[in-house]
């Protein structure tokens, strides 16, 4: 037998060390995707919310839309934990197993309330400023109106009893951002 860190050939280093190494390499996966609550919270973070998120500041969620994002965080979150829908296990427990409280679409009203406030503490001539305020000069098609970003930021304001002019103050603003009223 011959010794690592000499002219071995390839084939003779799998045949010495190939088992030994292969069962080091399965027990890192193992440990790595163990389903620690920290760990698969720092990859739902990492990973999923973040990409999930990008650029959710200027989206205007559709029911549709919705629906998408709840079922795509959904389905990483049984991939990361390796939860078969086959198990039939609920939404629910899945995200006390991770250790998440709130889906995606809080964060998501969240970002956009933080981000109108923003805008709003601006100078009147700012561009993000006066892109808010523009209304088209057309007139919309028939039937029922498409709600716009600003009705669903005013309805996110509405059940976190956040009033026009709050923004001002940035941690009162900030802390009514975080909050959420409780519907009984």
């Amino acid at each position: 037998m011959k010794t690592p860190g000499t002219n071995n050939s390839n084939a003779d280093l799998l045949q010495v060390a190939g088992p030994q190494m292969t069962q080091r390499i399965q027990e890192l996966f193992l440990n790595i995707w163990r389903t620690d609550r920290q760990r698969l919270g720092n990859i739902y973070n990492a990973l999923i919310k973040s990409s999930l998120l990008y650029g959710s500041k200027t989206w205007r969620l559709t029911e549709n839309n919705k629906r998408w994002v709840k079922a795509t965080e959904m389905d990483a979150l049984r991939r990361s934990s390796r939860i078969s829908r086959k198990e039939r296990i609920k939404n629910v427990t899945i995200r006390q197993r991770i250790g998440l409280e709130e889906t995606i679409l809080k964060e998501n009203e969240q970002n956009q309330l933080t981000w109108y406030g923003h805008v709003q503490r601006m100078a009147e001539g700012r561009l993000p400023k006066i892109a808010l305020k523009w209304m088209p000069k057309q007139k919309r098609a028939r039937g029922r109106p498409k709600k716009n970003w600003i009705e669903g930021t005013r309805k996110a304001m509405n059940e976190r009893n956040l009033s026009e002019g709050q923004w001002e103050d940035r941690k009162q603003w900030s802390l009514g951002v975080r909050q959420c009223r409780k519907a009984f």
